[in-house]
């Protein structure tokens, strides 16, 4: 296959060095995906749906001395969820033409409204002083250009750490603190979430300037000193939101937010990954898993999904290369698209998760060598990829029409995100609007078209 774009000549050091996980991360278990407590919980996810993604609207229609239209006919277009589903475009590359590209991006804007940008320090800034700025500007524009929300992944990390950065905790820090401001600064108004800090929970085991911090001051502290970093970039303003990222779900990732709570310093989303390489999560513990950093009272974003298609590894290299001989099969990609359904479904109806990002979009180039893709190496959907685009662009989605009553008003449950409205009057008089439907505080969303 075409090499796609100049981001990919640097990714084999990247996934090499992404490989490079602390050996106590959590195994993943080996019981039956659909447990009973599973399915109970799956059981009320459509009701739930209902009730916290989903809105009433109202088109209310009026001439133009204000006076109500009946028989106007509306329709109701939505154009965009207020949900995040995403994935990481890692092999985006806009400035490449290669029918493969092409076909990635095509896939990856047909289902996704939100991407994760790589800013891996040692692969941004390969050179003291030389970041790659261009690059992932391109990036985020490319995403802008067609209504995708970009994040930024990761600004403080123990990985891929450039090989010119010091090992001194005392020369690093300032550095580190430098890179938060200018990233954060510099892509303003195009990149406004941030992965401020990764896996801090494990990052004493590392030998370098990152880990030396967190055996000096301890994981709680440094996370909190990089949160007001970024808080003091951000400059207080609403829309940027500041993210900490882990794979720890049990009690160490739970001590670390509960001594953040203490101090008035949580960030404004709990990153929970869910790399399930050695096998799937038994339904009852994602929804365990969703209660227990829900009660933080903060967003929780589910970061870094994987799930394979083809049989799960017992044991996995963290430290070698991307493996070889771990290909799709049938059977795994019709497991794959099963529990995906039933993972997106269950958490898109938990109240506090706002975003779910997949990881990676395609097998090719895909994190340890796995086929967790929803597409193939070719590039061709999985039964997953189209499992998953039914459910977010069909089923999960409003398209209404009818007529306004003799009170002028046409009403309709659709779900939270954004919409185009046209109305047409009996003359034939057309007016087309933007509209947001949200989770406002009586539950109505009110739109007055007047024609």
């Amino acid at each position: 296959m075409k090499t796609l774009g100049s981001f990919c000549r640097v990714l084999p050091l990247c996934l090499v060095l992404l490989a490079a996980r602390a050996a106590t991360a959590v195994a993943q278990s080996n019981e039956p995906e659909r447990d009973e407590a599973g399915r109970q919980t799956l059981a009320g996810a459509n009701e739930r749906i209902a009730r916290y993604r989903m809105g009433m609207l109202v088109v209310r229609v009026l001439d133009r001395r204000g006076r109500p239209v009946a028989n106007a006919r509306v329709n109701v277009e939505q154009t965009r969820h207020a949900f995040l589903f995403g994935t990481n475009i890692f092999r985006l590359d806009p400035r490449d033409t290669s029918p493969a590209q092409r076909t990635y991006q095509q896939r990856f804007a047909a289902l996704f409204n939100y991407a994760t940008l790589p800013f891996y320090w040692g692969a941004f800034e390969r050179a003291e002083g030389r970041p790659d700025y261009a690059r992932l500007e391109a990036m985020a524009r490319w995403c802008a250009a067609r209504g995708v929300t970009p994040k930024g992944h990761p600004l403080v990390w123990q990985e891929v750490y450039p090989r010119w950065a010091p090992n001194d905790p005392d020369v690093v820090v300032p550095l580190l603190r430098r890179r938060v401001n200018d990233l954060i600064t510099r892509y303003r108004g195009l990149i406004n979430v941030w992965d401020v800090i990764n896996e801090a929970n494990a990052a004493a085991s590392f030998d370098n300037g990152v880990g030396r911090w967190v055996r000096r001051d301890g994981a709680a502290a440094v996370v909190r000193d990089a949160l007001s970093w970024a808080r003091a970039a951000g400059a207080g303003r609403d829309d940027e939101t500041f993210v900490y990222n882990d794979y720890e779900t049990g009690p160490r990732n739970v001590a670390l937010l509960s001594e953040l709570q203490a101090r008035g310093s949580l960030p404004d989303v709990v990153g929970i990954q869910s790399h399930m390489h050695q096998g799937a999560w038994p339904l009852a513990r994602v929804w365990e898993t969703c209660e227990t950093f829900a009660r933080f009272g903060r967003p929780v974003h589910f970061t870094e999904v994987t799930v394979v298609s083809a049989e799960p590894r017992t044991s996995i290299n963290y430290h070698g290369p991307p493996a070889t001989d771990w290909p799709t099969t049938p059977a795994g990609e019709a497991r794959q698209a099963e529990y995906v359904a039933d993972l997106y479904t269950l958490l898109f109806s938990h109240p506090a998760v706002r975003a779910i990002t997949w990881w990676d979009l395609s097998d090719e180039g895909a994190w340890l060598g796995a086929p967790a893709g929803l597409l193939r190496r070719d590039m061709t959907p999985k039964p997953a990829y189209e499992r998953l685009l039914e459910l977010v662009r069909r089923t999960w989605w409003t398209h209404a029409s009818g007529q306004t009553g003799r009170a002028g008003d046409y009403q309709t449950r659709a779900f939270l995100g954004s919409y185009s409205i046209t109305v047409v009057g009996a003359s034939g008089r057309t007016r087309t609007v933007p509209a947001e439907v949200t989770r406002n505080g009586d539950g109505q969303n009110v739109v007055t078209v007047r024609l």
